[in-house]
């Protein structure tokens, strides 16, 4: 079993950052990836950016992100670190990690094991 839970989140104003963090725990293989994704409400669940685990996988952005977000891991921790600059009021919603059996990371959520509760956030215009 693998828990996953998130904190970080909360109310910015617009071009504001926030640090999101996934802690991982139970049966975590070398193999394990994490992405994080936001849905906000009436929208699904889309990619923001992901980082493979200790394999040395490349981490991956959504477009709309690049260059305003960094993902980072801590494998003492086995955590994935979400550091979000420059906050758009689009970007409002409740973001969730999701790990998955894969060095590999992916954009689909369909294709991930495991999620945590998600973490709210908010940016004002």
């Amino acid at each position: 079993q693998v828990e996953l839970v998130e904190s970080g989140g909360g109310l910015v104003q617009t071009g504001g950052s926030l640090r999101l963090t996934c802690v991982a725990s139970g049966r975590i293989l070398t193999n394990y990836s994490m992405g994080w994704f936001r849905q906000s409400p009436g929208n699904e669940r889309e990619f923001v950016a992901g980082v493979g685990w200790r394999g040395g996988a490349r981490e991956r952005y959504a477009d709309s992100v690049r260059g305003r977000f960094v993902i980072s891991r801590d494998n003492a921790l086995n955590a994935a670190i979400l550091q979000m600059d420059n906050l758009k009021p689009e970007e409002t919603g409740d973001y969730y990690c999701g790990g998955r059996l894969g060095v590999w990371v992916v954009n689909r959520p369909e294709e991930y094991d495991h999620w945590g509760r998600g973490t709210r956030v908010t940016v004002s215009s």
